[in-house]
C-alpha cells in the first residue's frame, strides 16, 4: 500500500520580534518532519510575521501542529494559525521574479497604490512587497521594495512607467534585473 501523501498547510505566526524567533520556529518544524515550501518572515515595527506553506507528514494534523507551535517559549502571546493550504503549492510562472525595484524618498500617500496600478496595467505580478520607514539625521525616509514578475515583452515600457511615476513624485528609483 503506498504511503499517504503529505498534507499541505499554511502556518501563520504574528509575534513580538526577538532574536532567535525564526530559529525556534524553523527548528521546531524541522523536528516535526515538516518540509518548508514558500516561506516569508518580516519584522514589522516591534512585531514579526512568519508565514510558510508546509508539507506535513501524514501522521500530523493541523490542530496538533498549532498546539505544538503555540507551546514554544518564543511564541508566548503570539497568534499562531495553522490551516489547510487551499491553493496549488507549486509556484506558477507568474511568481518567477524578473526584477527588483526600490523606490525611496519622502512620504508619498498612495505610492504603493500608484505603483501597483502601473504593474497591473503592464501585466506584471507583484511577488513580494516591503515598505519601511526609517528615521535618520536628515529626517524620515520611506523605502518601498517590489519583487515583480514582468512579461519580457512589456518589461521596458513597464519599468519606464515605474520610473516616470517615481520621478514625478521626486523619489529615487533603482531597478535590478534578476
Amino acid at each position: 500500500m503506498p504511503a499517504a501523501a503529505p498534507s499541505v498547510a499554511l502556518v501563520s505566526i504574528l509575534a513580538a520580534d526577538r532574536v532567535g524567533l525564526v530559529s525556534a520556529i524553523a527548528g521546531r518544524l524541522y523536528d516535526l518532519g515538516i518540509n518548508l515550501r514558500d516561506t516569508t518572515f518580516a519584522a514589522m515595527g516591534q512585531g514579526a510575521e512568519f508565514s510558510a506553506v508546509c508539507e506535513l507528514p501524514p501522521d500530523l494534523d493541523l490542530a496538533e501542529l498549532e498546539r505544538d507551535l503555540s507551546g514554544l517559549p518564543e511564541l508566548e502571546d503570539a497568534r499562531v494559525e495553522v490551516s489547510d493550504y487551499e491553493f496549488e503549492a507549486a509556484p506558477g510562472p507568474e511568481t518567477l521574479i524578473t526584477h527588483r525595484i526600490e523606490v525611496s524618498g519622502g512620504d508619498q500617500l498612495g505610492l504603493i497604490a500608484r505603483l501597483a496600478e502601473v504593474f497591473r496595467e503592464y501585466g506584471a505580478n507583484i511577488v513580494r512587497l516591503e515598505a519601511q520607514k526609517t528615521t535618520g539625521p536628515s529626517g524620515d525616509r520611506y523605502v518601498t521594495r517590489f519583487a515583480v514578475s514582468i512579461p519580457p515583452a512589456r518589461a521596458e515600457i513597464c519599468l519606464s512607467a515605474v520610473a516616470n511615476t517615481a520621478g514625478s513624485l521626486r523619489l529615487d528609483c533603482n531597478v535590478e534585473e534578476v
